[in-house]
């Protein structure tokens, strides 16, 4: 099996099993054992299962920011398509959370574990969303002075609100769809001429 592949089957049978039944409770010899690799072969990609967990969160992040590079790339207007990358995170997170079952709680509880392995798809988001905001501008359809203060708000503004979305708490009592085009009107309000 080649390298890669090996390293991916060890983090997705890891991502299983931490589901399953939590990163605590699981060990790198039950990784071992259900990946039908030898604890030797694991230890050979990763040290412990501190690095295997970042692995199966860097995975998880790596294909946030292919969804959100997927919907940057459409053709649509610039404003639809900065609501659509906001959605597209927070949708994105939700699907993360909600898939690892009990890996759920440690990912909140070590949220600053977290936020570490998370500064390469921040990076990345934070070019996407410049991108976007300067082609508006460019286009005459954003009226934005501080384009890097513009992307950081709006991705602090986002993060807030990742923990309220997870748990259905965003817009509570609000009709459905509702919470997106009282987004929609924040950023026509804060980009348009």
């Amino acid at each position: 099996m080649p390298v890669e592949k090996t390293r991916n089957k060890l983090i997705d049978v890891a991502r299983t099993l931490f589901a399953k039944k939590g990163i605590e409770e699981t060990t790198m010899n039950d990784i071992a054992l259900a990946s039908g690799k030898g604890r030797r072969t694991l230890y050979t990609y990763f040290k412990s299962k501190e690095e295997v967990y970042g692995a199966v969160v860097e995975d998880e992040l790596d294909m946030m920011s292919q969804q959100m590079a997927d919907v940057a790339a459409q053709d649509m207007d610039h404003e639809d398509k900065l609501v659509a990358m906001i959605y597209a995170h927070l949708n994105a997170i939700k699907t993360v959370v909600q898939r690892n079952g009990n890996m759920r709680a440690e990912f909140f509880r070590d949220i600053w574990k977290v936020s570490l392995i998370r500064k390469r798809f921040d990076r990345k988001e934070k070019i996407l969303l410049t991108q976007i905001i300067s082609d508006g501008v460019k286009c005459g359809r954003f009226d934005v002075e501080e384009i890097g203060l513009m992307v950081d708000i709006i991705r602090y503004a986002v993060k807030g609100l990742e923990v309220p979305y997870i748990y259905g708490r965003l817009a509570d009592g609000m009709p459905k769809g509702m919470s997106r085009a009282v987004v929609q009107r924040i950023i026509h309000r804060a980009l348009s001429k």
